[in-house]
C-alpha cells in the first residue's frame, strides 16, 4: 500500500479527554475517532489491526472445532425475560422499542439468542456436543464510558456458546477453549495471565479471566510467587494460618475516643497494631434487619465475597444513619458487636482474634480486650470476606501473595445449566429421556485487545506493536521521494518486491518532511523501517530500524530483501 492513497490522519498532539495512553496514542495514530460518548469509527489502519486480531481468534476457534455463525444484534425482550435477566441485567442493557411497541433490546451478550437458536434445531444425544461463535459488535450502555475503547459503549467481541450432553463433556471443551484462548493471546504478543475469577452477571460456575498485565489496569491480579495459582482479587481466598482463637487475657475495657472513628485512628491512640482492631460494617439483611459485619481493621471487605452470603440484601446496600441508631443507638464510626442480638457475619481472620478493639456502640468509646463468647454473641457465620494483600499465603500453602494490575481481554465460564433450564434446552439421551443441556460460553474482547496491546507496548515515540497484529509489518521511508530519482527507483523496486514476497508493506511515498515520515512510522509501532537516501543508497546500502530494541543497522541493498524476509518469516513462525 502507498501512503500517499491511504487515509493516514495522524496528530502530534494526545487529545485533553484522553487518559489512558493507549487512548491517546490510538487518536494520534489515527485507528480511531470519537463519534459522541463511548462509541468509535475505527479507520483503515485500526481496522487492518482488528482484521488482523480476529484472524488469529478465527483460526484458534476453528482448530478446536468451534463453528461461526452470527446472530442477530437486536433481540426481543421476551427471551431476555424467558432467561430471568430482561431486568436483572439493569441499565447497560439498552432496551429499544420497535414501530409496533414491541420490546427488543442491543445485545449485549447472546446466550439468549444462542439457546433459542440451539434449542430448536438440536434434539438428540447424537448432536452433541457442539460449539459455535461469532465476532460481531455488542453494545452495553455503560453508565461512565472511559479510556477510549478500553471501556466504550459499542465495542467488538467474540463470543463462543457450547452445548453438551453431560458436565464431562462440557469440561472437555472448557479445557480446549483455555487452551485455544492460550495459544491466542501468546499468538498476539501479549504478556497475560489466566486467573480464577467470578461469573458475574453471566452466572454459572467454573470462571477464568485472561489477563494481560498492564500498570493501568481496572483489575488487581494476585498471583503466587511460588506455584501456578492465580485469581483476580474479587475472588483471591485468603489463607488461615491459626484454627482457634487464644484464651482471654484482659477484661474488657471502656475507653474514651472522642474524635478516633477509624481503626487506623483508634489504634495510633493506644498505641497498638492495626491488626488488633476490628472494622463493623452495617449491610441490610434479607429479613429486613440489619447485618453486622467484622474484618479487621488492617484488611478491606471484598464486595464480591460478602454479596455471595445469603444473609445479605442485593444489591449490596449500607443502612441508613436511623437504622444505625436504632439498632446501635451511635453514630458510625463507633459501632460493635458488643450488646447487638441480630446477625454476625465475620471474616475467618475475625473469627479467631481475642483481646481486641472495637466500637462501644456509644459516642465516642471503643472497646478494649473484646472476646467473642464472653462479651458478644459467637458469630452468625464465618466466611472469607476480605481482600488478600501482598504477602498473605496462597490458598495452596505453596507460596506468598503478589499483586498485579491487569486488562480483562477474555473470559470462560462454565454455565452448566442456568440458561437452558430456564429456556428449557434440552435433549433425548440414549435411553430416550428428556435432559437438560450443559452449556460453556467464551469472550473475547476484540476491540480490547487493541487497546491492551498498546498498554503494554508503547514508548514516548508512540505505539510498539506485537508483529501478527501491527498495521503493516514493514514501512519504507524514502528521503526526498518526490525529488530524487535514486531514491524513488529503489524505494519502487524494494516495495514491489516486498509485495510479491507476501510482506505487509507500507511505502511512505507523502510528499513530508522526512521528520515527519520517521515520526509517524514510530507513532503507527510498526515492526520493521527501511529508510533509504541517497547518500547509503550510493553506498550500497539501506538502513534497517527494528522498532521493538531500538536496533539501527546498515544493510547491503543487494541483500536486503531476502535478509528482511528471514526476520519476517521467523515472526510468523510464533
Amino acid at each position: 500500500m502507498r501512503a500517499s492513497q491511504y487515509y493516514i490522519s495522524t496528530t502530534k498532539e494526545s487529545p485533553s479527554e484522553a487518559e489512558l495512553i493507549s487512548h491517546q496514542l490510538m487518536l494520534r495514530a489515527g485507528l480511531i475517532k470519537r463519534l459522541t460518548s463511548g462509541i468509535y469509527t475505527w479507520l483503515p489502519l485500526g481496522l487492518k489491526i482488528i482484521r488482523k486480531v480476529e484472524t488469529i481468534v478465527r483460526e484458534e476457534m476453528n482448530k478446536i472445532g468451534g463453528l461461526e455463525i452470527l446472530m442477530p444484534a437486536v433481540q426481543p425482550a421476551e427471551i431476555w425475560q424467558e432467561s430471568g435477566r430482561w431486568e436483572f441485567y439493569g441499565k447497560e442493557l439498552l432496551r429499544i422499542k420497535d414501530r409496533h411497541d414491541r420490546d427488543f433490546c442491543f445485545g449485549p451478550t447472546h446466550e439468549e439468542v444462542v439457546v433459542d437458536l440451539i434449542k430448536k434445531d438440536i434434539k438428540s444425544y447424537k448432536q452433541l456436543p457442539l460449539t459455535v461463535y461469532q465476532i460481531q459488535t455488542k453494545f452495553r450502555d455503560e453508565v461512565r464510558p472511559r479510556f477510549g475503547v478500553m471501556r466504550a459503549r459499542e465495542f467488538i467481541m467474540k463470543d463462543a456458546y457450547s452445548f453438551h450432553p453431560d458436565f464431562d463433556s462440557l469440561v472437555d471443551t472448557y479445557n480446549n477453549m483455555y487452551s485455544a484462548y492460550t495459544n491466542i493471546f501468546t499468538r498476539l504478543g501479549l504478556k497475560f495471565r489466566a486467573v480464577n475469577a467470578d461469573t458475574g452477571s453471566i452466572g454459572g460456575t467454573g470462571s477464568h479471566e485472561f489477563q494481560v498485565l498492564a500498570d493501568s489496569g481496572e483489575d488487581v491480579i494476585a498471583y503466587s510467587d511460588e506455584s501456578p495459582y492465580a485469581a483476580n482479587l474479587e475472588l483471591a481466598e485468603a489463607f488461615m494460618h491459626k484454627s482457634s482463637r487464644d484464651t482471654a487475657q484482659h477484661a474488657m475495657q471502656q475507653v474514651a475516643t472522642p474524635t478516633q472513628k477509624t481503626c487506623a485512628e483508634v489504634a495510633k491512640l493506644l498505641n497498638i497494631p492495626l491488626s488488633n482492631t476490628v472494622k463493623s460494617l452495617v449491610f441490610e439483611g434479607i429479613d429486613g434487619h440489619p447485618v453486622l459485619v467484622l474484618i479487621r481493621g488492617d484488611h478491606e471487605l471484598n464486595e464480591i465475597k460478602i454479596s455471595k452470603i445469603k444473609q445479605v440484601k442485593q444489591p449490596l446496600t449500607f443502612v441508613n444513619l436511623d437504622i444505625i441508631q436504632q439498632y446501635f443507638n451511635c453514630q458510625p464510626g463507633f459501632i460493635g458487636p458488643v450488646g447487638f442480638n441480630g446477625t454476625i457475619i465475620v471474616d475467618r481472620e475475625v473469627n479467631v482474634m481475642s483481646d481486641f478493639v472495637c466500637g462501644a456502640n456509644l459516642n465516642g468509646y471503643h472497646l478494649n480486650f473484646v472476646n467473642f463468647e464472653r462479651d458478644c454473641n459467637e458469630p452468625t457465620l464465618v466466611a472469607d470476606i476480605r481482600n488478600i494483600v501482598s504477602g498473605d499465603t496462597t490458598p495452596d500453602g505453596a507460596g506468598k501473595f503478589k499483586l498485579c494490575r491487569g486488562i480483562e481481554v477474555g473470559h470462560v465460564f462454565q454455565l452448566r445449566t442456568k440458561y437452558s433450564k430456564a429456556m428449557n434446552a434440552v435433549y433425548l439421551n440414549q435411553h430416550g429421556k428428556t435432559e437438560l443441556m450443559e452449556m460453556g460460553c467464551y469472550g473475547i474482547g476484540i476491540s480490547r485487545i487493541v487497546a491492551a496491546a498498546i498498554e503494554q507496548n508503547h514508548d514516548k515515540n508512540g505505539i510498539i506493536f506485537p508483529f501478527n497484529i501491527a498495521p503493516f509489518e514493514l514501512i519504507i521511508t524514502p528521503a526526498n521521494y518526490h525529488k530524487s530519482d535514486i531514491t524513488r527507483t529503489n524505494a519502487d523496486t524494494l516495495y514491489s518486491s516486498f509485495r510479491q514476497a507476501g510482506v505487509d508493506v507500507l511505502l511512505d511515498d507523502r510528499n513530508e518532511r522526512m521528520g515527519s515520515l520517521l515520526a509517524d512510522s514510530e507513532l503507527l509501532g510498526i515492526p520493521y523501517r527501511i529508510t533509504l537516501g541517497e547518500k547509503t543508497l550510493n553506498e550500497g546500502k539501506i538502513e534497517l530500524y527494528n522498532r521493538k530494541t531500538g536496533e539501527i543497522k546498515l544493510v547491503e541493498l543487494d541483500g536486503a530483501v531476502p535478509h528482511i524476509l528471514a526476520l519476517v518469516k521467523n515472526h510468523k513462525k510464533t
